[in-house]
């Protein structure tokens, strides 16, 4: 039975937590107050996967919200055929947010590049006030060029948040001008078949992804 667990604005150590089981972590990077999230049995799936399986699958979104151009975005059509890596996070933020992004371009200089161009990774912004399309383009760069922005009003981004469970608050205004975004720490991966049954936590070493991304490639479409 999932059980709630608190959860603080800086993101958790996963040494911090039993072997049993894994916490869908939100991060913020200052310190406030605390909700509840979900804890997942960390009990594998059937392919070996080292990801955190997902009880239920997850259809993929449309999400129908803006690219970093201003285009309209459709997460279905544009990642049709692939891997698709979905997170929400924010440039702003120090620590979960660029790591994750760094890890993520280091599996995939690390993967052949066969499984490399059929891997798609979108960043959803939660704070898309200050990430204008470029800004939002010139960080993702850095880590690697194919990595899609997303952009939407705070409510628009709130909604898909909350269709694929992952939590979200609203920045909030420190008294020195800062900023706090707490969001979800986890990357959902959808397979060609626009499901998603495994996710990765916030510490997923890119060995992980490294295994998982060959596996996840040559996952069976459902009928």
């Amino acid at each position: 039975m999932p059980t709630s667990f608190p959860f603080a604005r800086r993101p958790r150590l996963l040494a911090a937590v039993p072997l049993t089981a894994l916490v869908l972590v939100a991060a913020g990077c200052s310190a406030g107050s605390e909700s509840a999230v979900t804890i997942m049995d960390d009990s594998g799936t059937s392919t070996g996967l080292r990801g955190t399986a997902v009880p239920q699958p997850i259809d993929k979104p449309a999400m129908n919200l803006t690219d970093t151009a201003g285009a309209p975005f459709d997460l279905r059509s544009r990642t049709a055929g692939k891997v698709t890596l979905v997170f929400f996070g924010y440039t702003h933020c120090p620590d979960v947010c660029p790591t994750t992004m760094a890890d993520i371009a280091a599996a995939l200089n690390v993967v052949p590049t066969a499984v490399r161009a059929q891997v798609a990774t979108v960043f959803v912004t939660t704070d898309p006030d200050r990430d204008t399309g470029g800004v939002l383009h010139q960080w993702l760069n850095q880590f690697d060029p194919s990595f899609m922005g997303v952009r939407g009003t705070l409510a628009q981004v709130h909604a898909q948040a909350d269709a694929l469970g992952i939590p979200l608050e609203e920045p909030v205004r420190q008294p020195d001008g800062s900023y706090t975004v707490t969001h979800g720490t986890q990357v959902m991966a959808f397979t060609k078949d626009d499901k998603a049954t495994v996710l990765y936590l916030a510490g997923t070493q890119v060995a992980d992804y490294v295994h998982d991304l060959p596996v996840l490639i040559n996952t069976r479409k459902t009928t």
